[in-house]
């Protein structure tokens, strides 16, 4: 079992390229919860430069990050940035992490759970990215909960629907209503105008191989990590 869930490298306009990267089990627990030499080394291993990660609030706010390492710790859901060399990190154990990428150049990163949907912050965050200078935005989806795992109760269910649309709606393997969460994604995306979107089909709460933390299927606290940078040829 690899380190990587994703990697990919796509080119840019300008002779630059972006990263996307996203963690399994294999690279360590990315968690923010105890900062230090060892997450410092688990962080250098899958990209050697400053991290922003976020605190993560399950809301709509997005920070645009000026430099490398910028708005690190900062309360937010999403960050947006132009600049080369800056890695940008979002941590998730079932959440959907998503990463933006434009031809022009600026890439955003956002940690989508059920609230964060709802509240806006996929639109927001593209929104940003466009008003940073990113025209054409292709969007990758990293793993995340499946429905089928994802059992959802009924008022919390319309309210996420009545939100983002009834491709939330879904059920799991013994059909129960469940939430989604990766078509609620893809149809919110699609409707802020990214059209091409890449979503993971794998499961972190059932995934075959174990390669993924989760939150509720077994509690985990621990968590991977998804990234995308830009650099210079």
């Amino acid at each position: 079992m690899g380190p990587l869930a994703l990697d990919r490298a796509f080119e840019q306009r300008g002779g630059r390229v972006a990263h996307v990267r996203s963690t399994t089990i294999a690279a360590g627990d990315l968690s923010v919860r105890r900062p230090g030499p060892d997450l410092d080394a688990r962080r250098r291993a899958v990209a050697d430069a400053p991290w922003t990660w976020l605190h993560q609030v399950h809301g709509p706010a997005v920070v645009t990050v000026a430099a490398p390492g910028d708005r690190a710790g900062a309360a937010a859901d999403a960050a947006v940035t132009a600049v080369t060399g800056a890695v940008l990190a979002v941590h998730t154990a079932d959440c959907a992490p998503i990463v933006l990428v434009s031809d022009e150049g600026p890439v955003g990163a956002v940690h989508a759970g059920w609230r964060g949907l709802a509240a806006g912050v996929v639109e927001a965050t593209v929104a940003t990215l466009r008003a940073a200078g990113g025209g054409d935005v292709r969007a990758l989806v990293g793993p995340c909960i499946q429905p089928s795992c994802y059992e959802f109760g009924k008022d919390a269910l319309d309210e996420v629907v009545a939100a983002v649309g009834e491709e939330a709606r879904g059920t799991t393997a013994d059909d129960r209503p469940a939430l989604d969460l990766p078509a609620a994604v893809v149809a919110t995306l699609r409707r802020a105008g990214v059209d091409e979107v890449e979503a993971s089909p794998a499961c972190t709460a059932c995934d075959a191989d174990g390669r993924f933390f989760s939150h509720r299927a077994r509690g985990d606290a621990g968590r991977q990590a998804t990234l995308v940078w830009v650099e210079a040829r």
